[in-house]
């Protein structure tokens, strides 16, 4: 537990601890609570915590709901680490009249970068061949050892189709690949089920919703070619995971990358960590120091806007 004491104007609670970049904005004018230094605080501890702020920077980790504002009557803005924000009940804090705003715009590069590095890894199966350097199996050069797919001139299906998605697609470019997409509304959008069909490289970047959750399911996996490799640096519940596992076990798709998952952290007894043919992260896509210190101070400047009465620069909700 970590409390910082000036000259007191606004009471903040910061559930857990940010780069210091963002923390040095907040002192001139906050008191401010980081509730937990490492781990998880629970969501009875961020009730606790939450008596009486002016305040709140969440993660996503968190769930900011009623319960939440309503040990903060005087609550005035939740300023989101993350550009996702399906953890804070959005319709309740309108309700109260209380600014949510998230960090866009400031990770997408380093994303795009991430959802490269898993797509790579993926098709070309470079954690089973660390692991076999690793564990001395390797024994020679093997004509047809851990054969992986061609990145170079296949066909990259992006789905979703805003900042991060097109710059993935951007990469591709790079590569030779011929880029198709699925976002609706978007000219030149290809319908998902036509995506899936003909993508050799599937890269999901859509935001978590009531139509999004579930989004890749068996069905749809079903669609996929039998050497298609699929990434996931969104939201874990736009696919359906044990679906996933079940399509990975029997060869349904040739491998996935995942950074995010339904229920974080990953349980080490899901099916999807018995299988190799699967990299899985550590929810790390935004992770490089520049990106994470540049994430803080967008988040402690969007909530310092709010609790000065002005529009915060990055504005999710509003009264």
């Amino acid at each position: 537990m970590h409390l910082k004491t000036k000259d007191k104007r606004w009471r903040v609670l910061v559930t857990r601890r940010i780069p210091r970049a963002g923390l040095a904005l907040l002192e001139p004018d906050c008191d401010y609570h980081v509730l937990a230094e490492e781990g998880l605080p629970s969501h009875e501890d961020v009730v606790r915590a939450a008596v009486g702020v002016d305040g709140i920077i969440s993660l996503l980790t968190e769930r900011i709901d009623a319960a939440v504002m309503d040990a903060a009557p005087g609550l005035k803005v939740i300023a989101n680490y993350a550009v996702g924000f399906d953890h804070v009940d959005l319709a309740e804090a309108r309700r109260r009249g209380v600014l949510v705003t998230n960090t866009p715009g400031v990770l997408t590069e380093t994303t795009a970068d991430f959802a490269w590095a898993l797509i790579l890894a993926a098709a070309r199966r470079v954690v089973e061949g660390d692991e076999e350097v690793r564990a001395g199996r390797w024994r020679t050069w093997e004509p047809e050892g851990l054969l992986g797919v061609d990145i170079h001139h296949a066909v990259l299906g992006v789905v979703g189709y805003g900042r991060i998605g097109q710059a993935v697609a951007r990469r591709g470019a790079g590569f030779g690949m011929r880029v198709i997409f699925h976002d609706p509304g978007e000219q030149e959008s290809v319908p998902l089920d036509d995506l899936l069909r003909q993508a050799d490289i599937i890269s999901l970047h859509v935001p978590l919703t009531p139509a999004t959750r579930h989004f890749i399911d068996r069905e749809r996996l079903r669609l996929c070619k039998p050497t298609a490799v699929l990434v996931n640096t969104s939201r874990g519940g736009v696919v359906d995971q044990d679906a996933l596992a079940e399509a990975l076990a029997a060869g349904t798709i040739f491998s996935a990358g995942l950074d995010v998952f339904e229920s974080e952290p990953l349980s080490p007894d899901h099916p999807l960590c018995r299988l190799k043919n699967v990299v899985l992260a550590p929810h790390i896509a935004s992770a490089s120091r520049a990106t994470r210190d540049r994430m803080a101070v967008m988040a402690a400047t969007n909530l310092l806007a709010a609790l000065r009465g002005e529009t915060p620069p990055n504005l999710v909700v509003r009264p």
